[in-house]
Order: structure tokens, then C-alpha cells, then sequence
């Protein structure tokens, strides 16, 4: 246990000088990639730095963040299509991450509506890459995954980015104190606004 603590918090900090690197862009991409599938570190942590330190390349910063994510994500799809036994159920296990498996698991087969349940788990700041991973494993539409993906991924990384933008030093203690709330409130805000529309149109 100490062993994994130990290995955890040397690429928390490795995640974190990698923001202040000449090619800290390429690395925000690699990071954000891997996060989605195999990697334990958020991306956030260079995320907020990063625009800290340039607010005029924060949207530059969230979109190569969003792309990068849904891309890795994708990759987290096919590894849960193809690897699921022998590489992605051992991979959850050693993060520590099978309470969110088995959650995430349990939200779909009881989902009316699973691109709504994967959008929903990619805003907020539930595991992605047990939603990605675990969305292969169950044969969720692979379109359903990457549109839910897209939005769900676009939106958070956007909304850190408007954060520090606004909030600028401040943003990080705010975030660790009131993200996930917030970001839940606008998933139901959101479901709300789907679901009425839905409504009003018949469906």
C-alpha cells in the first residue's frame, strides 16, 4: 500500500513540473490521453497551472485537453472491447478503482438512458477511465460513447479553464472545495433541460 501511495504521489509531482516544461503543450496532450485509459493523474494539474500562468492560451489550453481526452478515451473503449480480462480489470484493481467499476456498472444497467448516464459520469468528476474502459466492456453504442464523451469532456475542461481564467490564483482552492458540486448541479441542470425538451417535443 505505501508502495503504490509513494508511486501515485512521484507522478502527482512529475504531472506537475511537466506545466512549467518548454513543451508543457505536448505534454498537457500526452497526459490527457493517457488519463483516459491507464494513467491515474488528472490532467487538471497542469491544466490550472498552465493557464495561471497564460490566461490569453486558456481555450487553447482546454481544447488540446478535450481533444486529447476523447481521443484516449476511445482508446479506453477498445482496451474494455478487446483487453478487458487480462489488462483493464488487473489496471482498475491497482488504481484502486474497482468501487467505481462496479458503481458505473450498476448506473448503466439501471439506466433508462446510457448516453445521458455516460455524459453524466464524464462531466463530473467520477473515474473517466472507468467509464471509458467499462463502456466497451458492456457494448455501449459507440456513437452514444464518443457524442457523450465529447460533451461531457469538452465541458469540464472548458469550465476549469473559465475558472482560473475568472478566479485566477483562487481557482484552485475553489475547485478542490466546490467542482464537483457544481459540476453535478449542472448535470442535473442539464438532464432537466433534456428531458423537457423532450417533453415539449413528444418524444
Amino acid at each position: 500500500m505505501k508502495g503504490k501511495l509513494k508511486f501515485l504521489n512521484d507522478w502527482y509531482e512529475a504531472v506537475k513540473r511537466l506545466a512549467r516544461h518548454e513543451r508543457a503543450e505536448t505534454a498537457l496532450a500526452g497526459v490527457s490521453f493517457i488519463e483516459s485509459s491507464i494513467f491515474p493523474i488528472p490532467p487538471d494539474l497542469m491544466l490550472i497551472p498552465m493557464v495561471q500562468a497564460d490566461h490569453s492560451k486558456a481555450w487553447r489550453y482546454a481544447f488540446i485537453c478535450s481533444i486529447a481526452s476523447i481521443l484516449g478515451g476511445i482508446a479506453g473503449y477498445f482496451i474494455g472491447v478487446f483487453f478487458y480480462q487480462s489488462l483493464a480489470v488487473p489496471l482498475i484493481e491497482f488504481l484502486g478503482k474497482t468501487e467505481a467499476r462496479l458503481g458505473f456498472e450498476a448506473r448503466i444497467a439501471s439506466a433508462n438512458n446510457k448516453d445521458l448516464a455516460v455524459f453524466g459520469a464524464a462531466l463530473t468528476p467520477f473515474p473517466y477511465k472507468v467509464i471509458t474502459i467499462m463502456s466497451g466492456a458492456l457494448s455501449i453504442n459507440f456513437a452514444t460513447f464518443v457524442a457523450a464523451s465529447v460533451a461531457g469532456r469538452s465541458i469540464r475542461f472548458f469550465l476549469v479553464a473559465a475558472i482560473v481564467k475568472k478566479f485566477g490564483d483562487q481557482a484552485e482552492k475553489l475547485m478542490k472545495e466546490h467542482f464537483g458540486k457544481f459540476t453535478i448541479g449542472l448535470f442535473v441542470l442539464m438532464a432537466a433541460f433534456y428531458f423537457g425538451l423532450k417533453a415539449l417535443m413528444g418524444h
